[in-house]
């Protein structure tokens, strides 16, 4: 109820552009191409934790995007999970979704107690819209919030990278039933809003990975496992190292520069 109220009400009131201020508009034009996947691309955090899967990020984390997801996600701008979620659908094709069976999109869970606090679960929320956009461009994708802490975590602000691999390690777990809702799978894609260090990804992985998913009975051998986000920020964007250019034979060739 509380969420159809919060929707509701960003749909009918003024409001102006969360990311940028722009007047009466929920998200501007100029901040909607930010998450359109222009930007989109493979990260890599540095230190890289064990386990990580291959990551790509709609955009990087830094002025419009860093105020859209903020205020998603700590403001309760429900009505935003709409472009945030067309952004994650961008790095999930990137990805590559191709083949048969359906993409399974596994959110990272929030505790309890944060869910409570903001009033809805952002990482799901996001998932869902981007199943959506998935779905009308074609590619059978569905939302398998699989995932769920089976332990308390301390909270990840403030932690650094090894701090917050140690306040995950062997937190996260499939939770029972898991294996029917990931059943026709044929690409697993661990999705949240941000990723920093990679710690949550990799635990996530590695719950994954330890119930059997990513290949097995009902998943079948080809299920990939891969990570997609929202956004990233810049320095762990992967920089994709073109080969040299092959020379013509001299006699043919003009130049070669």
């Amino acid at each position: 109820m509380r969420d159809g109220w919060q929707e509701l009400a960003g749909l009918v009131l003024p409001v102006d552009c969360a990311g940028c201020g722009a007047v009466r508009v929920l998200v501007c034009a100029e901040c909607r191409d930010a998450l359109s996947g222009a930007g989109e691309g493979p990260v890599r955090p540095s230190p890289r934790p064990a386990g990580l899967p291959v990551v790509r990020a709609a955009a990087v984390y830094e002025g419009a995007v860093r105020s859209l997801l903020l205020a998603h996600k700590e403001r309760g701008a429900l009505p935003l999970a709409g472009v945030l979620g067309a952004g994650l659908a961008a790095a999930v094709l990137a990805g590559g979704v191709g083949g048969a069976g359906d993409v399974a999109l596994v959110p990272v869970p929030s505790a309890r107690r944060q869910v409570r606090a903001r009033g809805h679960d952002p990482a799901r929320r996001i998932a869902r819209a981007a199943a959506g956009r998935l779905r009308r461009a074609g590619v059978p994708a569905r939302v398998a919030p699989v995932l769920g802490l089976r332990r308390a975590v301390a909270d990840q602000a403030g932690l650094g990278a090894r701090q917050r691999r140690e306040n995950l390690a062997g937190a996260l777990a499939v939770r029972r039933g898991g294996w029917r809702l990931m059943a026709g799978a044929a690409r697993i894609v661990l999705v949240d809003d941000l990723i920093t260090t990679g710690a949550t990804l990799a635990e996530a992985a590695r719950a994954v990975r330890a119930a059997g998913l990513v290949a097995g009975p009902g998943i079948g051998p080809g299920a990939v496992l891969r990570a997609a986000v929202v956004a990233a920020p810049a320095d762990s964007f992967r920089r994709v190292e073109r080969a040299p250019r092959l020379c013509a034979p001299r006699a043919e060739q003009k130049s070669c520069e």
